[in-house]
């Protein structure tokens, strides 16, 4: 061999040997404990709380009081004006106060100053169904006025305690009202939101809010359960 191609012979060989030297670090095992930790995934920023789950959690949770000794009665004359809230002493009924107030397209009686109701149209949130009202004895019942939290639920759950003046003032409360389709009200009854919410489950957000904050207002406890029906339903907004 001459003196050139033995030096390029032993340039070759110097070159694998080290290609095959490098191939072995890189494939060495890393002594334990100098090995990178995987670097945890962050966690979601803390969002603030909403104001109505806020509010949810300031209400009182106990179990339902005995219904003994509740009637409507002890709310005061249905609709009367007679009350220390929103619309009170206006010169109308709280229902058609209600009435004029939910419905669209209304027309009025003549010579009752714009009080009286005669027709008009219900887009209901309960059904979410369009419902024409017509005021008549057969007819007026097909749009009736839902107190938000009933009557029974709210005695049941701190009104008991209420003198007559704040329980009339609570059943004709507009925050605490609303026009539905009767069929609906009448199935609702006295419920709670752990028992009953509108058929229209997009409603449900705002009706639940709005029990919150009628309980908030007049102090009125909640149950374990309708606390934690209420949460679910709120956590959807």
């Amino acid at each position: 061999m001459n003196r050139p191609e033995q030096g390029r012979h032993l340039a070759l060989t110097l070159l694998s040997v080290l290609a095959v030297a490098s191939c072995q670090i890189e494939d060495a095992p890393v002594p334990p404990g100098s090995q990178t930790a995987a670097r945890p995934a962050q966690p979601d920023a803390p969002t603030a709380q909403s104001p109505v789950l806020a509010r949810l959690d300031s209400l009182t949770v106990k179990g339902r009081a005995p219904k003994t000794g509740y009637s409507r009665e002890q709310f005061g004359q249905a609709w009367t004006d007679d009350v220390n809230v929103a619309q009170g002493h206006n010169g109308c009924d709280t229902r058609n106060d209600i009435l004029r107030r939910d419905l669209t397209v209304v027309t009025v009686k003549p010579g009752t100053r714009e009080c009286v109701i005669l027709t008009g149209v219900l887009d209901d949130p309960y059904t979410g169904r369009r419902i024409d009202f017509v005021r008549g004895e057969k007819t007026s019942p097909a749009v009736q006025i839902d107190h938000v939290v009933a009557l029974s639920d709210a005695w049941q759950k701190g009104a008991a305690q209420w003198d007559r003046t704040k329980r009339t003032d609570f059943a004709n409360d507009p925050a605490n009202l609303q026009a539905t389709d009767g069929p609906t009200n009448q199935s609702k009854g006295a419920g709670d939101a752990a028992t009953w919410l509108p058929p229209n489950k997009s409603y449900r957000c705002t009706y639940v809010s709005r029990q919150i904050d009628v309980k908030a207002r007049y102090s009125l406890w909640v149950t374990e359960a309708e606390k934690q029906a209420m949460a679910q339903i709120v956590a959807t907004c």
